[in-house]
């Protein structure tokens, strides 16, 4: 034990005149927290710029679709197929209103994905409406007709349940690894 005091004294002796001994002035404190209180860091707008962005993606995908709809009404058809037509339509436009609500920058390319898959039943729709309306309606195309706006429904309702399925993955937090 005696060696090792021995030891401290030479270290201490050693560094004897580098020691740092100047006092703080008494408003050291005072003087530290005013620096710190005006030294505030950037506020960082991450919400305005989502709430920005989700605005912006809302206008392009609405300019998107606005511009491929079908005529809302075909006076070439009968009352029950413009009726049929007519149902479907508010169905998909309640779902596409659905889809348009989950926008987010993380659901962004499933929905881009979503509206041009949507282009494309449109473009199958429009065929099938000059069918009905160079050939008259008769079975096969009325059920073509039905078939292509069910179909659309579904891919719609598939599409919103694969965003909660993600953003529900995303929230989960008591995950647990092997």
């Amino acid at each position: 034990m005696k060696k090792e005091n021995d030891d401290l004294d030479q270290l201490f002796e050693k560094f004897e005149n580098q020691w740092d001994v100047k006092r703080m002035n008494a408003d050291h404190q005072v003087d530290f927290l005013n620096k710190l209180n005006n030294k505030q860091p950037k506020k960082k707008n991450y919400a305005v710029w989502a709430i920005a962005a989700s605005i912006v993606v809302l206008l392009g995908v609405s300019l998107f679709y606005n511009n491929n709809e079908k005529p809302k009404e075909f006076k070439f058809a009968s009352k029950e197929t413009q009726r049929t037509d007519s149902i479907f339509s508010i169905l998909i436009d309640n779902e596409l209103v659905k889809l348009k609500e989950k926008s987010s920058p993380e659901n962004e390319q499933i929905i881009n994905d979503a509206l041009k898959q949507m282009k494309v039943f449109d473009a199958d729709y429009a065929k099938i409406l000059k069918e009905v309306q160079k050939n008259g309606e008769n079975k096969q195309i009325i059920y073509a007709m039905i078939s292509n706006l069910q179909t659309r429904i579904s891919f719609l309702q598939t599409v919103l349940q694969r965003i909660e399925e993600n953003e529900k993955f995303k929230n989960t937090t008591d995950e647990k690894t092997l």
